[in-house]
C-alpha cells in the first residue's frame, strides 16, 4: 500500500514504527480530521454554501529524551515526517517524555449530523421571524454542522479516538436609523439541535430595548454583564487558575489555594461530559475529569497538563490540550461552568436603581493582572429597575478580581458562550465613563 494514501489508523502505526526504528525512545501521533458545511445568509438572503475538509497529523518524538514535533497536512510522507521530527529534537534540551499509559478506548460519536437543507430552512425561518416585527433590519446568519475526529496513539500502547459533531449558529441584525447604526448579534453552539427561536426572541428583546438612546450613568455604579458579555470576567479567572501561570508565579492566586478569592455566591467547576465542547480525553490521552475549581468563593485547585503537574509536584488534572497541531500540549479548561442561581435577566434588572447593562463589548479583555478598559458596543441604562434606553460612546474600566469580590447577584439564565456556561451577573467596583 502507498504510505502517502494509507488510512489514518494505519498511517499512525507506521509513523510510530518508523520513529522507533530511527532511534526515538518514545513517540506519539496526534491526528485530526474535520468536515464542515457552513451556510451563509447576508442582507436577508441566502448567499453561499460551502464544504470544507481538512486533515492534519502531528508526530512528536523523544530522541535521547529530546523532544521534536513535526506536522503535515493532507497527504503524509511518513519517512520525511519522521526525519523532520528527529532533526528538530536535536535543537531541544532533554526532558521526561510525557506519555499516557497504554490503553485502547474508542468512544462513541458525540452529536448528530444535520443536513444542509435543514440548516437553510432554519436560517430562512429565523430571518422571517425577525423581519415580521422589524422589517427594516438587515439580517445575517451563519449556520454550520462540523464533524471532527480526533485520534491519538503512542509508543506505550495508547489508542484513543472519538468523533465530535457540533452545530453552531451566528445571527446578527443591522438597524440603521438616520445617522444611528445599531448592530446586535447572538450565537449558539449545541449538540443535536439548535434553538433558533430562543436566539430570535433574544434579538427582538434587544431591539426593543434600543428603541431610544439615553445618556449613560457615570462613575461607580452597579454593572450587569449579560450571559453574553460575562465571559470578559471568566477568561481572566480561567487564566489565574492555569497551572502554568502558577508555576511561573504570574497568577495573583499563586499562594491562595484554599482561600476566598471571589464573592461567596460564586462556584466554578469543569464537567467534561457537558456542553458543546465535551470530550472524553485530553490531547495527551488522559481521561478527562470533573473539577471543583472555586467553591462558594474559595479557590479549590488549579488545572494542569502532565508536564506542569510534574513541575508543581501535584496530580495532573487531564487538561493538556494543543492550541494547534504544531504546538505542544498546555493547560486548558475543557469548559468552565459558573453555577447559576435562580431568576431571569429581568429579575436582575429589577434589583438595580441606577446602573448599566453590558451586552456586547469592543476591544480585548483583561490580562492576568485583571485590569481592563473596554468600549461598550451594546449597552443599556437601568433606572428604577427598568431599562430606559441604549447608551452610546460609553466605556467601562476597572479590575476583574475586584469586581468579582463585589459580585452581588447572579441569574438563573446560564447559557453556553463558547466553552463557558455562564449566567448574567451584577458586580460593583467598576467605573463608567462616556458622553
Amino acid at each position: 500500500m502507498n504510505s502517502e494514501h494509507s488510512p489514518p489508523d494505519l498511517l499512525a502505526e507506521q509513523l510510530l514504527d518508523l520513529a522507533i526504528q530511527a532511534g526515538a525512545n518514545a513517540a506519539e501521533v496526534y491526528q485530526s480530521q474535520s468536515l464542515s458545511r457552513p451556510v451563509f445568509f447576508e442582507a436577508n438572503r441566502l448567499k453561499q454554501l460551502e464544504s470544507a475538509q481538512s486533515e492534519g497529523t502531528a508526530l512528536r518524538v523523544w530522541h535521547n529524551d529530546c523532544p521534536g514535533l513535526a506536522v503535515a497536512y493532507g497527504q503524509v510522507k511518513p519517512g520525511e515526517l519522521v526525519d523532520r521530527a528527529i532533526a528538530l529534537s536535536a535543537l531541544n534540551p532533554a526532558e521526561t517524555p510525557e506519555l499516557a499509559a497504554g490503553h485502547t478506548r474508542l468512544f462513541p460519536n458525540l452529536g448528530e449530523i444535520v443536513p444542509v437543507e435543514e440548516l437553510i430552512k432554519m436560517g430562512k425561518g429565523a430571518i422571517a421571524r425577525l423581519r415580521e416585527l422589524y422589517p427594516e433590519v438587515l439580517c445575517s446568519v451563519e449556520l454550520e454542522c462540523e464533524q471532527e475526529t480526533t485520534r491519538l496513539i503512542n509508543s506505550h500502547g495508547l489508542h484513543c479516538q472519538y468523533t465530535d459533531i457540533t452545530l453552531s449558529c451566528f445571527l446578527s441584525t443591522e438597524w440603521i436609523r438616520g445617522e444611528d447604526f445599531l448592530s446586535i448579534y447572538e450565537g449558539q453552539e449545541m449538540r443535536g439541535q439548535l434553538n433558533l427561536a430562543f436566539l430570535v426572541q433574544t434579538l427582538l428583546a434587544r431591539l426593543d430595548w434600543a428603541q431610544n438612546n439615553t445618556a449613560p450613568p457615570l462613575g461607580r455604579v452597579p454593572i450587569l454583564f449579560t450571559n453574553k458579555a460575562a465571559t470578559l470576567l471568566w477568561e481572566t479567572v480561567a487564566t489565574a487558575m492555569n497551572g502554568k501561570q502558577i508555576l511561573e508565579g504570574t497568577s495573583p492566586w499563586t499562594e491562595r489555594q484554599g482561600e476566598v478569592v471571589v464573592a461567596e455566591i460564586l462556584t466554578l467547576t469543569q464537567h467534561p461530559d457537558t456542553g458543546p465542547y465535551s470530550c472524553p480525553f485530553d490531547d495527551e490521552g488522559e481521561l478527562t475529569q470533573s473539577l471543583s475549581l472555586i467553591d462558594r468563593g474559595r479557590l479549590q485547585q488549579f488545572y494542569t497538563d502532565r508536564a506542569t503537574a510534574r513541575a508543581l509536584d501535584i496530580p495532573h488534572t487531564s487538561n493538556g490540550f494543543r492550541p494547534s497541531l504544531g504546538r505542544y500540549p498546555t493547560p486548558e479548561l475543557i469548559n468552565l461552568i459558573i453555577e447559576p442561581a435562580t431568576g431571569t435577566l429581568n429579575d436582575l434588572i429589577r434589583q438595580i436603581d441606577n446602573g448599566l447593562i453590558v451586552d456586547q463589548i469592543l476591544g480585548g479583555g483583561a490580562d492576568i493582572s485583571g485590569d481592563f478598559s473596554i468600549n461598550v458596543d451594546l449597552g443599556y441604562r437601568i433606572q428604577n429597575g427598568e431599562i430606559v434606553g441604549r447608551v452610546k460612546d460609553t466605556m467601562v474600566a476597572g479590575n476583574v478580581y475586584t469586581a468579582l469580590k463585589h459580585a452581588i447577584a447572579i441569574g438563573g439564565d446560564a447559557l453556553w458562550n463558547g466553552s463557558c456556561y455562564t449566567p448574567s451577573i451584577i458586580v460593583e467596583g467598576l467605573s463608567v465613563v462616556g458622553g
